[in-house]
């Protein structure tokens, strides 16, 4: 039995049947258009122990909306409001209340990014512009993907700022300490009924990215819902987009309710990447952070037999990691620790997973009865099951 690692994804192609055209080397920024940016950066440093990091507003001369952007590690998240009501922002969070508008990508070339993808069939949402300070220039540029969810392609290459051209250094006298979220992990994108491998198509086609993983309805069932799922990956592994669509059951499925309350598809959670879920997940809890109910005592007593299984040996203690309602999984490489927070707005739509990679590079899908046992009584609270 070897001495694994937490997994960190460098550079190199690690899956061999991406076309990876573009290339992509990494998540640049998550954008969310919300009703009130101020108080939302707030909540994401006083929770999640992210730091001020940059603003754009009405000091900067910027007379259209309020953006507060906040950074843990190599984490950046940007939360914008209008300032006046004849921004289409507003119509935005109107139909969707808070949720992710932008997955902003870092790349070499933002203009190439743009021609391979709009030549293949995407639709543009941004031609390639230069934008210009003091500290250099960066190009953006960007397409559409499901529902109103857009991918920006930023190159930076040739700016030294703190941010983008248009913003300032945002400095606060409250910096909380973080909580040991690192990067990005994945993103989950809800699609409507059979609309899973158009998106599938859309991001080997025009992304070139290659399905690496699939889950069906029998797979991914309760007793009374169920739900399908691919997941996309870029050739360094570094970009991950499963997408899920609902499936027959007997009740309405989680992936239901999202499209319900979001008004279309979107993306539905973000997973970041922790080295020390214990850590991590305690500071959260102790922050206000809510999670999801903590599986069955049978789900623990059956762990060291999944582990034993992949000749695996578990380095943390099973007790704490139960007390704290933290799953664990494992595969040939390794296993992998997990938890889910409830959802983090007020329409049961966008919610975060916590993650620590020991080895493995799957994604739980032993844990996911669990996982959509404890999202059905959560349903069950709001009536919408």
């Amino acid at each position: 039995m070897s001495d694994i690692e937490n997994v960190e994804y460098g550079l190199e192609k690690i899956f061999k049947d991406a076309k990876d055209f573009l290339p992509l080397l990494g998540t640049d920024y998550i954008e969310f258009y919300v009703g009130n940016a101020k108080q939302a950066a707030h909540f994401y440093k006083s929770a999640f122990g992210f730091q001020s990091y940059a603003y754009k507003g009405l000091e900067t001369d910027n007379k259209e909306y309020a953006s507060y952007v906040v950074k843990q590690d190599k984490i950046k998240i940007v939360l914008t409001t209008p300032l006046n009501s004849k921004s289409p922002i507003n119509d935005h969070i109107v139909k969707h209340g808070d949720g992710v508008k932008i997955i902003a990508l870092w790349v070499d070339d933002a203009t190439k990014s743009w021609e391979e993808t709009t030549s293949r069939g995407a639709k543009s949402f941004m031609n390639p512009t230069t934008e210009k300070d003091e500290y250099g220039e960066v190009v953006r540029s960007g397409i559409y993907t499901y529902g109103e969810t857009v991918h920006l392609f930023i190159e930076r290459k040739n700016y030294k700022g703190t941010f983008l051209p248009g913003y300032q250094k945002w400095e606060s006298e409250y910096n909380p300490e973080p909580t040991g979220l690192k990067f990005i992990d994945h993103m989950v994108g809800n699609v409507g009924w059979n609309e899973m491998n158009t998106w599938v198509n859309f991001y080997e086609e025009v992304m070139g990215f290659v399905n690496f993983l699939s889950f069906d309805d029998k797979q991914i069932n309760t007793e009374y819902s169920a739900l399908m799922s691919k997941v996309m990956s870029n050739g360094n592994g570094r970009i991950k987009f499963p997408i899920n669509e609902p499936a027959e059951g007997k009740k309405k499925s989680q992936i239901e309710e999202y499209l319900d309350f979001y008004e279309g598809a979107g993306v539905q959670h973000i997973a970041v990447a922790t080295n020390d879920i214990i850590s991590t997940v305690s500071k959260l809890r102790s922050r206000g952070i809510e999670f999801l109910s903590t599986p069955p005592d049978e789900y623990y007593k059956a762990v060291p037999f999944r582990l034993e299984t992949h000749n695996h040996k578990l380095k943390e203690d099973i007790d704490t990691l139960k007390g704290l309602g933290i799953m664990i999984d494992a595969d040939e490489e390794g296993y992998l620790l997990q938890i889910f927070t409830k959802p983090v707005e007020d329409r049961p739509t966008l919610f975060f997973e916590i993650i620590q990679r020991v080895g493995a590079r799957g994604f739980g899908a032993g844990n996911f009865k669990a996982l959509f046992e404890s999202i059905e009584r959560e349903q069950e609270k709001r009536g919408t099951l």
